[in-house]
Order: C-alpha cells, then sequence, then structure tokens
C-alpha cells in the first residue's frame, strides 16, 4: 500500500469508525488492510467505503475485523495459576482489612472470556470476598457477545477441566454460555483504551494481549495511564509476549512474569 493510500484510508477509518490507526504498528495494519480488501474481492478503498458507509452490516464486520478479536478462558494458564495461588489472595486479606471490595479491571476484555476468568478465579480464590469487575473494550459486537454471556466455542473453553465447565457454563446446541449466576459483580462499557480517561484505585488491571498491536509510544502512553488507574502496590497483569523490558521507566517493579506492582 502506497504512503499517500494509507494516510487516506487511516483518515476515513477515523472518521467512520473512530479508530485511530496511528497508534498501531504500521506494516501490520497495512497486511491486514491490504488481505482485508483483496478478501473482499476488491481493488480501490474507496469502492469498499462506499459499501461500509450504505451497509451498517458491513461496517460493524469491518469494525471487528480492525479490532482483533482472540481469547480463550484461563489462556496460558501458568500464569493464571500464579494469579490464584500468589496474587489474588494477598490482594482479598488487604480489601477485607480495608474494609472495601476489591477492585478489579479487565482491559480490552474483547468478547468477555477474559472477565468471567477473573470471575471463576475469584470464585476459586474468596468466593464470599466482595468485589467490583469493571470490563471494557471498543468493539460493540464483541461487548454485545461478552453482555449476552455468549455463544463461545468449545475450543475456547479447552483449558478448562470438565469440573469447571459443568460449574460455570451452560451447554447449548453444541456451544457455551457462561452461567448468569457468577455475572452479579460485572459491568461491561465501551472504552478507548488510548483515547479514554480512566477511573482510579484499582487493584488489579488485566491487559492481556492487546498492546502487542500497538507502537511503542502507544504502549508508553497505556502503561504509564495503567500505573496511574492503580492503588500503590496494585497488580498490571500482562500477556506472556507483552513484558515490559524497563518497567521502572513507567513506575512498575517487576513481581512474577507478566506482572507488575506499582511502586
Amino acid at each position: 500500500m502506497e504512503p499517500d493510500v494509507y494516510l487516506q484510508v487511516k483518515t476515513t477509518i477515523k472518521k467512520i469508525l473512530s479508530i485511530d490507526l496511528n497508534y498501531y504498528k504500521e506494516d501490520q495494519v497495512k497486511r491486514r488492510l491490504d488481505s482485508w480488501l483483496a478478501r473482499n474481492n476488491m481493488t480501490e478503498w474507496s469502492q469498499y467505503f462506499a459499501l461500509v458507509n450504505k451497509d451498517e452490516k458491513e461496517k460493524a464486520r469491518f469494525r471487528d475485523f480492525l479490532t482483533i478479536n482472540v481469547t480463550e478462558f484461563f489462556r496460558d494458564m501458568k500464569y493464571w495459576d500464579v494469579l490464584m495461588k500468589d496474587i489474588l489472595p494477598t490482594m482479598v486479606k488487604e480489601a477485607a482489612a480495608r474494609k472495601t471490595p476489591l477492585k478489579l479491571w479487565s482491559a480490552g476484555c474483547s468478547i468477555g472470556i477474559e472477565a468471567y476468568t477473573l470471575a471463576m478465579a475469584m470464585d476459586k480464590v474468596a468466593p464470599t470476598a466482595p468485589y467490583e469487575l469493571l470490563a471494557s473494550d471498543m468493539d460493540r459486537g464483541a461487548l454485545q457477545k461478552a453482555k449476552a454471556r455468549g455463544p463461545y466455542l468449545p475450543d475456547e473453553a479447552r483449558n478448562m477441566s470438565s469440573a469447571q465447565i459443568d460449574k460455570y457454563l451452560d451447554k447449548v446446541d453444541g456451544k457455551y454460555f457462561f452461567k448468569e449466576r457468577y455475572t452479579h459483580s460485572i459491568r461491561f462499557f465501551e472504552q478507548d483504551l488510548l483515547l479514554d480517561d480512566f477511573t482510579g484505585g484499582f487493584d488489579l488491571i488485566v491487559c492481556r494481549n492487546v498492546v502487542i498491536y500497538f507502537t511503542r509510544d502507544a504502549k508508553d502512553m497505556l502503561y504509564k495511564k495503567f500505573r496511574n488507574a492503580l492503588r500503590p502496590g496494585g497488580i498490571l497483569f500482562v500477556g506472556g509476549t507483552e513484558l515490559l523490558p524497563r518497567p521502572s521507566e513507567y513506575g512498575f517493579e517487576s513481581k512474577w512474569m507478566a506482572f507488575y506492582s506499582k511502586v
């Protein structure tokens, strides 16, 4: 894709979808856009944008494509084991001492699987402990699926034991729905992590497999925003491929692999 074409495409996408591609790695975005145009049997972006502007379903389809949603329950189980064995128990005790609910946030929650994994983790570690779990994403279609508690594919539950599946999921026509009884503390909402302001006082922020698509400047901005949103000693939980090379630059110290504590 030529530079002038890419500039025009970025400008149009920001106008019609409110997605700023300047925060994303250029080479990756170009490859995805080129493949998308080819998959739709078109050669000119003006032709495709004309379709998007008159077809709301196509606009939603394009938005879903740009906001990548690849997820599964308990993805990278070894990290969730650390969370449940070493981190959440301490957080629960500290929150009890403060006499406040634990405050959790699934940032970039996609179709809700990560937020529901957090709910299962809390149910295992401290089933009676009060907590608030916010879950945000910029993809409206993904949020609709999250709020509907599914449906989720069997492959997305492949890290769960049969006992966990029986306890937390309902099976309907070969697909899964997260059980409503475990959703009372979760609130889903639309949010652009790069452009919107954050609330504060979080004990734990989980943002996994999201920033790998961002530029260095966008990552720097986001990590600083996460630090400001955490309470002192709060934990940022990132993806296994998103480890912070110099956590002290953002006001963090490494606690375990993929876990960073606010200094």
